[in-house]
């Protein structure tokens, strides 16, 4: 399949009832608006809607006037807001504040074996010595991002060895499929579950890095290789109807829309990368599933609630999946922008 059909008018009018469900909601300056607010930045560059840049600007710089609070490694992921802001405004107070973030993860984010981060969910959670692949795109992909942006090399060589440490404590040699969490201390990987939304993070950030880093970079072949793998393994566990499993091999765990848009993205992303158009069957699939996972007001369904690594499957396969989400918004957000901008996405809405 060369091409993926898609109405660009239908994405558009869902991306428009996300985003203004998204900013009727009340989050803090914490991971849930990262994710979110990351999905809105990607709609206002590929839509060039400039109406959702005013509430996102006004947003921020209401959280400026409260004052930010303590840095955690989630609470990094509203960085990515800030890096939009600047490069949509070139107002330097974003890009300062970024920096400041930055900065707080090379020198106080608390490490472990030879510089992985603590995973920190906010400041009442924290998991000693224990890998999160969530951390993939809260703090790793931010590091490369604005490690790029400012030439900073220190920050994407961070970055990177952000994503290559969780490949090694997460990513499964036989299934190729990413854990969530690996405890240092005890030396395992906890309950040892594939969890849909956590192989998102990864291949989600892992395809965008392909777009940023150069290739001649020795860690461009190592994170594609990781993703090659995780993907092919992915593609084979759609569902018929279209979405993944909150525990991926367990076709009794209910679909789950946040990490299934955010693996559909990764897919369309990886497509970019290569050159080719060589997953847009499941591409296909899986639009019109995630499509009829928005309701008319904007509420992105059947999203997962916040999920720690849980004891074992069933505790995965019990999370809540009723009330709306952050990142169940922005992650939508995510995939479908990234269709208006795919190169092998056609409009099955005009007539030729």
């Amino acid at each position: 399949m060369k091409y993926v059909t898609i109405n660009e008018t239908d994405i558009k009018q869902a991306i428009d009832r996300i985003v203004t469900r998204t900013f009727q909601m009340d989050m803090t300056w914490d991971w849930p608006a990262g994710v979110a607010f990351y999905g809105i930045g990607q709609a206002v560059k590929t839509t060039g809607e400039t109406k959702y840049l005013e509430p996102l600007r006004a947003w921020i710089d209401e959280q400026f006037e409260d004052g930010i609070p303590p840095l955690t490694v989630n609470a990094v992921s509203i960085g990515h807001t800030l890096l939009t802001l600047y490069e949509q405004t070139q107002s330097e107070r974003y890009l300062d504040t970024a920096v400041q973030m930055a900065e707080f993860l090379r020198t106080d984010a608390v490490r472990f074996a030879d510089g992985v981060f603590q995973h920190t969910v906010s400041q009442n959670y924290d998991f000693p010595q224990q890998a999160w692949v969530d951390t993939m795109f809260m703090a790793g992909y931010f590091l490369i991002r604005i490690g790029t942006l400012l030439r900073r090399n220190d920050w994407l060589e961070d970055g990177l060895l952000q994503y290559h440490a969780h490949e090694r404590f997460l990513q499964d040699r036989e299934t190729n499929l990413y854990l969530h969490g690996w405890d240092h201390i005890a030396q395992n990987n906890m309950s040892g579950v594939y969890w849909a939304r956590g192989n998102s993070w990864a291949a989600y950030t892992m395809s965008e890095a392909l777009h940023i880093v150069e290739v001649t970079h020795p860690s461009y072949m190592k994170i594609y290789d990781s993703l090659r793998d995780q993907l092919s393994s992915i593609v084979r566990l759609q569902s018929d109807q279209g979405l993944w499993h909150t525990v991926l091999n367990d076709p009794t765990a209910y679909e789950e829309t946040s990490g299934s848009a955010g693996l559909a993205a990764g897919l369309i992303r990886y497509n970019e990368a290569i050159g080719a158009p060589m997953y847009n069957k499941y591409i296909q699939k899986a639009m019109p599933a995630l499509l009829s996972k928005i309701s008319n007001n904007g509420t992105v369904l059947d999203v997962s609630a916040g999920t720690a690594v849980m004891k074992d499957a069933e505790g995965y396969k019990g999370v809540a999946h009723e009330r709306i989400q952050g990142w169940g918004q922005g992650l939508a957000l995510v995939f479908l922008s990234s269709l208006l901008t795919y190169k092998w996405a056609k409009d099955g809405s005009r007539i030729e």
